[in-house]
């Protein structure tokens, strides 16, 4: 059975992990940002498997289970932020340069973007 005790030294793992993330992206520096989420990633599959195992096991203090929810809430911001930022570039250049954008799903005729410029009409 994994103590209180146990359970600190992975969830703080995570917590200075998502710290890390935070400061990396902060610095955009592209490296350290793939570093970090690789980091964080993999104290986060560790704190997951040892909290799994000692709910099974008689339970987790309440204060852990807060923190770890707490980090799993900082995860999901920082991804829904980098989302956000990604669309805003995607729209960025878009408009800069209208030709090297993703094309969209969908043309204003409904048709996919490939089929729209092709004129064809379903294509499998």
């Amino acid at each position: 059975m994994l103590q209180a005790a146990e359970l600190e030294p992975p969830l703080l793992s995570v917590e200075r992990q998502l710290s890390a993330l935070g400061h990396a992206l902060g610095g955009r520096d592209a490296t350290a940002v793939d570093r970090a989420a690789a980091e964080l990633h993999a104290a986060l599959a560790h704190a997951v498997d040892d909290f799994r195992r000692a709910a099974r096991s008689g339970g987790v203090p309440p204060a852990l289970r807060q923190r770890l929810a707490l980090a799993g809430g900082q995860v999901a911001a920082q991804r829904d932020a980098l989302a956000r930022a990604t669309a805003s570039l995607d729209r960025a250049i878009d408009v800069l340069i209208p030709g090297m954008a993703t094309p969209s799903l969908y043309s204003e005729a409904g048709a996919t973007g490939r089929n729209a410029r092709q004129g064809a009409s379903l294509q499998a």
